[in-house]
């Protein structure tokens, strides 16, 4: 009876083993099955056509990148586009005439060219034709013409075309000039993570199901390959360029720029600069400043819009409040040089909130001296002005606050910081900076990138550090109240002021420095605006500028309307519920 037991015992162990084995196989194959006819079925089925040499080897396989709607849809922005070129042997083929009279029956090619390719008898690979597609290459094998190569290629496209360009970037050649990389933008930025080392085609499942264990329990998902998706969503993209196509049309700013945010995230809806170009056909461009992100590697004196981080320093500090007042004079003299109100006219005894609801010069510096220069600048360096923000875009500069000096240059450096002159920032920095006033006074990380997506199926999310705290939620909350003041009463006497919405808003008018000292004579400017939405709490903080433009003199001429519009159009598009 003992051994009857002992035996049936056994028996249950080694069915248990072997049925773990099948279950085992089983799932290995299904999860290959899965890897070969989801994850690699594309390639797969180019590579049934049969009848090429080679992979192509300047497009190496490479993730894509995507673009978030409203609804969280993913839409792409980048992503390698599969296709075929033809080549020739002309050692081995035979009567050009006949040869090219068949092809040309299937697909586009030019006849001059085939000629000239197959007179290169000492060459034994000429390429004739490119971009063909799988239909097209099927036909030119069933022709099964001697010294006819088929080859698999693989390019880099973006179907939006100019859209979101200068945040992409572009795959091209690297400092090496043998192998395609990200070049500019994202492609750029997250190089690593898009590049892809092998097609998939043949690894080892073992290693397959093991490196996408890594890549879901890592803890920096940007570390493994995959695709990108973005905060960028296309339908506010668009509408931000047709924004800054409008204001580029009209007044001929040689650059027009703008940033959509989540003052609260960080996370950009919208990022786009005028002249852009379209990195399908990069190579046609003829000015390479076009593929510039100006908002991120471009730093400028932006005028007024300063002006509210002056306030909040003031009020934060302690050394003014809502209910301070001044004598404005119109102009005063400080270290010998005349600073003056935009129209040198003097408003007598009036409040804070004049200062910002009238960009008055005089009130800004007035502020800052209040307030202590050492203190003033402690307020604008906490700001992130004059550091990287950190975006995950390349090449991002830094302001330069160096005439502030520590709090002991001469005066007047800080009395014309105080309004956006004598000190340069990025647009990125300033956005990161004015959001504090919108979301309770601590600085955002702004980003582009929300998650990676892995080609298993896996998605993994990016996480951002929030930025320091640079002043109080009360703070906060008074300088965007007088923001709005601004928005619905001084903006246009009135005229952008909004029935069940409320929105705090400031325009700059800069002038622009020459390059050996000072500043251009006349009606040099460049013009700058930001606001936020809705103003109790803010979704999306709009920031845009424009270099020189022509034939108007004030940001509230040129930049209102656009602000006004791209705010509209949030509002409906977000659906965004009124707050009054």
């Amino acid at each position: 009876m003992l051994r009857n037991k002992v035996s049936r015992k056994y028996f249950l162990l080694r069915a248990q083993i072997v049925s773990g084995l099948f279950i085992f196989a089983t799932l290995l194959l299904l999860t290959r099955l899965y890897f070969v006819q989801i994850v690699h079925g594309a390639s797969y089925a180019q590579e049934a056509i049969g009848q090429y040499t080679a992979q192509n080897p300047e497009a190496p396989a490479r993730g894509s990148i995507y673009f978030t709607t409203a609804d969280g849809a993913l839409v792409t922005a980048a992503t390698q586009q599969n296709g075929w070129r033809v080549a020739i042997n002309p050692t081995q083929l035979g009567d050009p005439s006949q040869v090219y009279k068949q092809l040309s029956a299937v697909i586009p090619l030019d006849k001059t060219g085939f000629m000239a390719s197959v007179g290169k008898k000492n060459d034994p690979y000429e390429e004739i034709a490119y971009r063909l597609t799988d239909d097209q290459a099927r036909k030119v094998q069933a022709l099964n013409i001697t010294g006819v190569i088929l080859v698999a290629d693989e390019w880099r496209f973006y179907p939006g075309g100019t859209l979101g360009a200068q945040t992409l970037g572009f795959v091209g050649y690297g400092p090496t000039g043998s192998t395609k990389t990200g070049v500019y933008g994202l492609e750029k930025e997250y190089d690593n993570t898009l590049s892809e080392t092998n097609n998939g085609l043949y690894i080892n499942p073992f290693a397959e199901i093991f490196t996408s264990l890594s890549s879901a329990l890592s803890t920096d998902p940007a570390a493994h390959e995959g695709s990108v998706v973005t905060s960028i969503d296309p339908e506010v993209e668009s509408q931000l360029e047709k924004t800054l196509d409008q204001v580029l049309k009209q007044y001929s700013p040689t650059i027009a720029g703008g940033i959509i945010m989540d003052p609260t995230t960080g996370a950009i809806y919208g990022m786009g600069s005028r002249p852009g170009f379209d990195p399908n056909a990069y190579g046609a461009v003829t000015n390479p400043s076009y593929y510039d992100n100006t908002l991120v590697s471009g730093r400028y004196e932006l005028g007024s819009i300063m002006k509210p981080l002056t306030m909040a320093a003031g009020i934060d500090s302690g050394a003014i409040a809502t209910s301070t007042t001044y004598d404005d004079t119109g102009c005063i003299t400080v270290s010998g040089f005349q600073v003056c109100n935009y129209d040198l006219r003097a408003r007598g005894v009036i409040p804070m909130q004049q200062i910002l609801s009238q960009s008055l010069n005089v009130g800004a510096s007035w502020v800052a001296t209040k307030t202590g220069y050492p203190t003033f600048t402690k307020y604008m360096k906490s700001y992130g002005l004059g550091e990287k923000t950190g975006i995950d875009l390349p090449n991002e500069v830094t302001g330069d606050l160096s005439n502030l000096d520590n709090g002991s240059g001469p005066a007047v450096n800080f009395d014309t910081a105080s309004f956006g002159q004598g000190i340069v920032v990025s647009p990125i920095e300033m956005i990161r900076a004015l959001s504090a006033l919108a979301n309770g006074g601590t600085l955002p990380p702004p980003h582009v990138a929300l998650a990676v997506k892995y080609n298993d199926g896996i998605t993994r999310s990016i996480s951002y550090l929030q930025g320091p705290r640079v002043i109080s939620a009360a703070s906060s909350k008074t300088v965007t109240g007088m923001l709005e003041t601004v928005y619905d009463d001084a903006l246009g006497n009135g005229k952008y002021k909004m029935l069940h919405y409320t929105a705090a808003a400031k325009t700059g008018t800069a002038q622009l420095p020459m390059p050996g000292g000072g500043y251009y004579p006349g009606n040099v400017f460049l013009h700058s605006f930001f606001g936020y939405f809705p103003a109790s709490a803010p979704r999306f903080i709009i920031f845009l500028f424009a270099v020189r433009p022509q034939g108007v003199e004030y940001a509230s001429a040129s930049l209102a309307p656009a602000y006004f519009q791209l705010e509209q159009f949030l509002i409906n598009y977000y659906d965004i519920p009124p707050d009054r």
